[in-house]
């Protein structure tokens, strides 16, 4: 049961794992309300997140290296993911970082991951028709070997899976991701 803080995580994650080799890492998603929350202050009932765990599943390379929690916040659209991870290559640089997820963005994961070079809040990202942004102002580098990396997260792929895929579901619209949602 994956979330849309994993569908963000889980392609830059990739790139960072495939460029940098990633020993552990923590993320913190600041999280968009749900259906199931209440509005005003108050306690939720679930206070973790399976995003971090739930990478391991399309990315089993990564099983038991992650982990994360989730910061609930009165927002109706746009989340972020923040990361922290510890890596195997050294002496990198945030340009480094960054330019690896240029690369993926500009071929790979292109329609999935881009990036941001210009200083955004997010209720810009609320549109957006990608997964994952990656701010690049907000790429650090620590040391010679920790990198935190923050994006931003939207959840049309996973509605409009349901919505188009799901069997028994009727849907308004052509099908197409961009234009129907």
């Amino acid at each position: 049961n994956a979330s849309c803080a994993t569908n963000c995580l889980a392609p830059f994650v990739k790139v960072e794992d495939e460029e940098l080799g990633i020993v552990k890492g923590t993320m913190t998603t600041t999280h968009s309300y749900t259906g199931d929350q209440r509005l005003l202050d108050a306690s939720h009932r679930d206070l973790s997140t399976g995003a971090a765990k739930a990478v391991s599943l399309v990315l089993p390379q990564l099983k038991g290296k992650l982990n994360g929690i989730a910061l609930r916040v009165p927002t109706p659209n746009v989340s972020v993911v923040d990361l922290v991870v510890n890596v195997e290559k050294k002496g990198i640089t945030a340009e480094d970082v960054n330019a690896a997820f240029r690369k993926a963005a500009d071929g790979p994961l292109k329609s999935i991951l881009a990036v941001c070079d210009v200083p955004l809040v997010s209720v810009d990202f609320r549109c957006t028709d990608v997964s994952s942004t990656i701010d690049f102002s907000l790429t650090m580098v620590m040391g010679d070997d920790m990198v935190k990396v923050v994006a931003c997260q939207r959840v049309v792929d996973l509605a409009h899976l349901v919505a188009y895929k799901w069997p028994g579901v009727a849907a308004q619209g052509r099908g197409d991701l961009l234009e129907d949602f």
